[in-house]
């Protein structure tokens, strides 16, 4: 048994590599096309017409081949305009399905952009729709921004990686929630779509589990929700908010943390991470709170479906309808007394 499935690990592996040749292969023969029709078009005066013509001839040569569509070849062009050759290879953009490929050099400008993303793409083993969700969430400019007293409470280089980890933002477009949600509810909806959750919290979250029963000296305690993180190595708890952060969260997260590391961790596991998750924040706020806190805390906003931020009051909405409702009374406070005095 050990032995067959020792031959079927080397026989996937043969194959997974023989797939990354194949398609290593066909990212690098896609680029020296598209450069050789840059050369021609700069020398010797190549139209759109000629390549149109290159498509037919390449079709008919070629019949079992697919991929020498006129917009597969423009493609092509575009896609030796965006690297040099040497990049392919050195920042693994030969690993990527041409498809993948396709997103990054359309999608994105920054050629040190695409680098990154394609890196991410393979890390995290994203299909090309996850790609293009990741890269239409700006997760480049969210990634590593959160608000967190890391850099005091956690020992380097675990301090970076953890930062680096966490985003300022989480979207969570994916959920259907009623007008009139609460916290309960967006704990129940995150539960429900835990895969796409995990999706957007990146690689390396596993699910603990929701409501995590904590007992300290008798008392009961739940944590919305709890999860293990395997390149961290540690917990992290999740505290879900549907408002603006207070400074009392950060109190209320820092004895849970402690009560995690005292009852749940064991040997070998690193100190526990906690992430306040709002739906807006005030910088300075978040600063002074997380300030005294002895244990690591982070603060981030969740971007929820426009549906429900429509629906949702804003601040000068609920401004408004308290001046209404202190002039009402001021009128009718003003109409009683009238009354008393006439009669």
């Amino acid at each position: 048994m050990a032995f067959f499935n020792a031959l079927k690990r080397r026989i996937k592996t043969s194959q997974l590599r023989a797939t990354f040749s194949v398609n290593s292969e066909l990212i690098h023969l896609y680029w020296q096309i598209g450069n050789e029709i840059i050369v021609r078009q700069k020398s010797q005066g190549w139209g759109s017409k000629v390549i149109n013509r290159l498509a037919k001839d390449l079709k008919r040569e070629f019949p079992d081949m697919t991929g020498f569509s006129l917009t597969n070849l423009k493609y092509m062009r575009s896609f030796a305009q965006a690297y040099r050759q040497e990049e392919i290879s050195q920042r693994s953009v030969d690993q990527l399905p041409w498809r993948h490929n396709i997103v990054l050099f359309t999608k994105l400008k920054d050629t040190e952009l695409r680098f990154w993303y394609a890196q991410k793409a393979l890390e995290n083993g994203w299909s090309r729709n996850v790609l293009v969700l990741q890269i239409e969430s700006s997760l480049y400019e969210r990634q590593g921004s959160a608000i967190t007293n890391f850099e005091r409470t956690l020992p380097s280089p675990q301090s970076d990686l953890a930062q680096s980890l966490l985003k300022s933002e989480y979207n969570l477009d994916f959920l259907q929630l009623r007008e009139k949600a609460l916290e309960r509810d967006l704990e129940n909806a995150l539960v429900n779509h835990i895969k796409e959750f995990l999706l957007e919290l990146g690689v390396g979250f596993a699910f603990m589990g929701s409501q995590y029963p904590l007992e300290v000296e008798g008392n009961d305690y739940r944590l919305d929700l709890l999860f293990y993180h395997t390149r961290l190595h540690c917990h992290v708890i999740i505290d879900l908010k549907m408002g603006e952060f207070e400074p009392e969260y950060s109190g209320k997260m820092n004895f849970y943390i402690s009560a995690v590391n005292k009852t749940i961790c064991t040997e070998g596991d690193n100190p526990t991470i906690g992430i306040i998750l709002c739906r807006s924040k005030k910088k300075n706020i978040v600063e002074f709170a997380l300030d005294a806190m002895q244990n690591p805390i982070a603060v981030s906003t969740h971007r929820l479906p426009d549906k429900l931020q429509e629906n949702l009051p804003s601040i000068e909405q609920l401004e408004m309808e308290l001046e209404m409702a202190a002039k009402a009374l001021e009128q009718g406070a003003e109409g009683s007394t009238a009354d008393d005095y006439s009669s």
